[in-house]
């Protein structure tokens, strides 16, 4: 609730608005983490459910419709509701000084319709954690690179190690992460043609010293063996161009499924940690972890790519809004020995009311 108070009201006063704009966006939240992803789910169950949010909301004029929802969804400020969130969510940030920080973009493929580009969404992940730190648009007729750095700009990086695909892999993304604090580990592909032939060049002449860390997985008729060996950056990565930059990675992977013929794949990163085999490893497969952790709970357990909300503003917030119940309900341990899914977490939530106040932390008024 405190951290709604800086969000601005966008319906016009002169209009009689009858609910209680903070309550509106709490009654959604409620609705949202108990497993109700639609804005005429959310209001069926808030009816449902009054006499319990009478709780701790005075709920004046009862519950609003869902055209009120859908309204003020689209009307919404998104640089204001975005910035509430990372308010929120950075009071963990101090606490989370070791940890890798995952950027990666993902596309709400439902937003788009009648020839309109869907909205495609960078953020900010806690890859230990399993927690978003923050979101960021990337604007029409633009992409990633653009988005990335607005969005490291409203983070606390001192500590972590920042990880992006090769998209991200500019110069300037290099130079904020160093200036903010942090450590990056960045993909090179052939977008920096100078800098992979450098790291190229550097592991054909000292890549055999290195010594290699194994990583196997064999499970579900597919077998992966990969390989991650670190060498050191000084003397062939131009740190005027990439900031304390300390060492190159390579990973070689082999990956065999069922009958199909096996195939190899080599990947290159630098980074200004001095990492060793071992901590490259665990980084890159945490970064990808961003995939199933976020993006695959955000399609499956929150429908996102099957929604079909697509004016104005309200995508982007209903995004950000999935992104704040799935770092409410996450770290919350729940069933036996505290093992459940998120679905599963959802579901309680919306069955039991106890459990609910528990993952809210809620005080009765």
């Amino acid at each position: 609730m405190q951290a709604l108070e800086h969000i601005d009201d966008p319906r016009s006063p002169s209009n009689g608005t009858r609910h209680d704009f903070r309550e509106l966006l709490v009654v959604a939240i409620c609705a949202m983490l108990s497993d109700n992803d639609t804005f005429e789910e959310m209001v069926a169950w808030a009816r449902y459910k009054q006499d319990w949010l009478r709780g701790f909301l005075k709920l004046a004029n009862g519950i609003p419709s869902e055209d009120t929802f859908i309204r003020v969804f689209r009307m919404l400020d998104p640089r204001q509701f975005e910035q509430a969130f990372r308010d929120w969510a950075g009071d963990i940030l101090p606490a989370l000084s070791h940890e890798t920080l995952a950027i990666d973009g993902k596309t709400l493929r439902g937003s788009g319709s009648g020839g309109e580009r869907a909205i495609h969404m960078v953020s900010a992940f806690a890859t230990q954690a399993g927690l978003v730190l923050g979101q960021e648009k990337v604007h029409d007729k633009s992409n990633e690179i653009t988005a990335i750095p607005i969005l490291l700009e409203s983070l606390y990086l001192k500590g972590l190690l920042v990880s992006i695909d090769a998209m991200g892999c500019q110069r300037d993304i290099a130079a904020q992460i160093h200036r903010q604090e942090g450590d990056y580990l960045l993909a090179v592909k052939g977008n920096q043609p100078s800098l992979q032939k450098a790291v190229e060049a550097a592991v054909i002449e000292l890549g055999e010293a290195a010594v290699p860390w194994p990583m196997v997985e064999d499970r579900h008729g597919r077998k992966v063996v990969q390989t991650a060996r670190v060498i050191p950056a000084a003397g062939h990565i131009d740190t005027t161009a990439w900031p304390a930059c300390k060492s190159i990675g390579v990973i070689d992977s082999w990956r065999k499924e069922g009958d199909k013929p096996a195939q190899w794949e080599r990947r290159y990163y630098i980074s200004s940690r001095d990492l060793d085999g071992e901590a490259l490893g665990r980084a890159v497969r945490a970064h990808w972890g961003i995939e199933n952790r976020l993006h695959w709970v955000l399609d499956v357990g929150f429908g996102e790519d099957a929604s079909t909300v697509r004016k104005d503003y309200a995508p982007q917030n209903l995004s950000l809004l999935k992104k704040m119940v799935l770092n409410l309900v996450r770290p919350v341990p729940m069933g036996k020995n505290g093992k459940m899914s998120l679905r599963m977490k959802r579901k309680a939530t919306a069955w039991s009311d106890e459990e609910r106040v528990r993952v809210l932390g809620l005080e009765p008024i």
